[in-house]
């Protein structure tokens, strides 16, 4: 079965819109968890319009399934991701200020900077998946820097989808046979939603793990957040 990790920026999000402490972050992590999710993701960027650096180490001792903390590698990123230690860190090329992901590595050019990261991630124990999209050539390239996993970037497969072209799902089925002969593992995430998700996974051979958030959130504001992430589940068996 795919894992499903909740990523709950867009709870930080609606808590700083008014201070305080409401939506309770926390406790959010500690229900999906309870609702059946198989891990927690937070990408903090260096504005903390959303997730604070504070929250990623609070969470740290909520987080009992998977924790997933995603960010640009930057010095102090890596210094919270090693004084942290999840699970994973998952390496997204943000540019500051980008109002979210948009890109995946160049894993040729970018190749030394990562190998180098990666190494010291390696050395303490966290698991690593690199951001990229769904060519080939990126998928080789990420290969030579060492990390563990991927992590596919599936805006324009949910943007085709929505349009109803089914082949938008091709250049993905491509790089994920070319991580499998490789030996990487396969995560995806960004615009995954209920609709689309089924198709995504049943077309992704060797498909690991899934991080959701904007339209898990969105979704549950009308169905429920139990609800759901149970839905999910469902629909990955």
């Amino acid at each position: 079965m795919t894992k499903l990790s909740v990523n709950i920026n867009k709870i930080a999000t609606l808590r700083n819109s008014r201070g305080g402490n409401v939506p309770n972050l926390l406790q959010v992590a500690k229900d999906v968890q309870k609702f059946g999710a198989h891990g927690v993701t937070v990408h903090p960027r260096p504005d903390e319009r959303h997730i604070r650096y504070q929250d990623a180490r609070d969470l740290k001792d909520v987080v009992y399934t998977e924790y997933n903390i995603e960010g640009n590698p930057q010095h102090n990123f890596i210094d919270l991701v090693l004084e942290c230690k999840p699970t994973q860190v998952t390496l997204v090329p943000d540019a500051i200020g980008a109002l979210t992901s948009n890109a995946g590595w160049d894993t040729i050019t970018h190749k030394h900077y990562l190998k180098e990261v990666i190494a010291e991630f390696k050395r303490n124990g966290i698991r690593t998946s690199i951001f990229v999209d769904p060519v080939v050539a990126m998928v080789e390239g990420a290969m030579e820097t060492g990390t563990d996993r991927i992590e596919l970037y599936t805006e324009s497969f949910a943007h085709e989808y929505g349009l109803g072209n089914f082949k938008g799902i091709e250049p993905y089925v491509a790089a994920a046979i070319k991580a499998n002969e490789l030996g990487l593992g396969i995560n995806a995430g960004h615009d995954l939603s209920l609709d689309n998700i089924k198709f995504f996974k049943e077309n992704i051979p060797g498909l690991l793990e899934v991080s959701i958030g904007h339209a898990l959130i969105c979704e549950s504001l009308y169905l429920g957040l139990e609800n759901v992430v149970n839905m999910y589940l469902q629909k990955m068996k």
